[in-house]
């Protein structure tokens, strides 16, 4: 298996190669991956998050380690955005493609 860094370049390089308005860019300091220049997944810490929107529920994909990403200390969580930890980043590449669904509705 990929460690987390490598898989998250190789869903990186997957994307950009086969969408044009799919670049890296910087999320919070954290490489990320962007459309149409706005983030919808980035890498920190050994973990992957993505914008999956309010109405994504992880356990229906088989995630059990996961957060909502709350950067803020005086702010609720941003329920649109989940953590999901190295421990399932072999789904990393099926929510990454999913995210950027979500992205091209929105």
């Amino acid at each position: 298996m990929k460690s987390p860094q490598t898989q998250f370049e190789y869903i990186l390089q997957n994307l950009e190669s086969n969408y044009t308005d799919v670049s890296a860019g910087p999320m919070m300091s954290s490489p990320g991956i962007k459309y149409k220049g706005k983030v919808f997944a980035f890498y920190h810490e050994e973990a992957m998050t993505f914008k999956l929107g309010k109405s994504f529920v992880p356990e229906d994909y088989g995630i059990t380690d996961w957060d909502w990403l709350s950067p803020f200390t005086n702010k609720p969580p941003m329920k649109a955005w989940f953590i999901i930890s190295a421990q399932h980043r072999q789904q990393w590449e099926e929510l990454a493609a999913y995210a950027l669904e979500q992205m091209k509705r929105a």
